[in-house]
C-alpha cells in the first residue's frame, strides 16, 4: 500500500516516499544477504563435516582391511599349529610302534655269540652273555 497516493502528493512527498521505499528495499536486501551468508557458512560447515566423515570412513576401511589381514594370518597360524600338533602325534605313535617292534624282535630272536679270536688269530670259541 502506498503511504501517499501518487496523484495527490507533492513532489517532495513523493521523494520522501521513494526514499522510504529505497530504505526498505535496502533493508530487505541486507537481510537477504545476511541470510545468504549464513546459509553459505552452514553449507561450508556441512561440507567440512562431510569431508571429515569421508576421511574417517576411509581410515576405518583401512583399519578394517588390516584387521581382516591379521585375522587371516591368525587363522593360517592356527591351522599350521594344528597340523604340526597332528604330525607330532602321528610321529609319536610311529616311534612307539617302532620301539615296541624292536623290543619284540630283540626278545624273540636269540643273540648270536661272536667267535673269540686268540692271540695267534685262531677262533677258539664264543663268549656268551649270561646276564638276563
Amino acid at each position: 500500500m502506498d503511504i501517499v497516493s501518487s496523484t495527490s502528493a507533492s513532489p517532495a512527498a513523493q521523494y520522501g516516499v521513494a526514499q522510504l521505499r529505497l530504505q526498505q528495499a535496502r533493508r530487505i536486501a541486507d537481510q537477504a544477504e545476511q541470510a545468504a551468508q549464513t546459509l553459505q557458512a552452514q553449507a561450508q560447515d556441512a561440507r567440512r563435516t562431510a569431508e571429515r566423515a569421508d576421511e574417517n570412513a576411509r581410515s576405518l576401511d583401512v583399519a578394517s582391511a588390516q584387521a581382516q589381514s591379521e585375522a587371516g594370518k591368525a587363522r593360517q597360524g592356527a591351522a599350521a599349529l594344528q597340523s604340526v600338533n597332528q604330525m607330532e602325534t602321528q610321529l609319536a605313535t610311529v616311534a612307539d610302534r617302532i620301539v615296541a617292534g624292536q623290543q619284540s624282535v630283540q626278545s624273540s630272536t636269540p643273540a648270536k655269540a661272536a667267535p673269540v679270536v686268540n692271540t695267534q688269530g685262531q677262533l677258539t670259541g664264543t663268549v656268551v652273555n649270561t646276564t638276563a
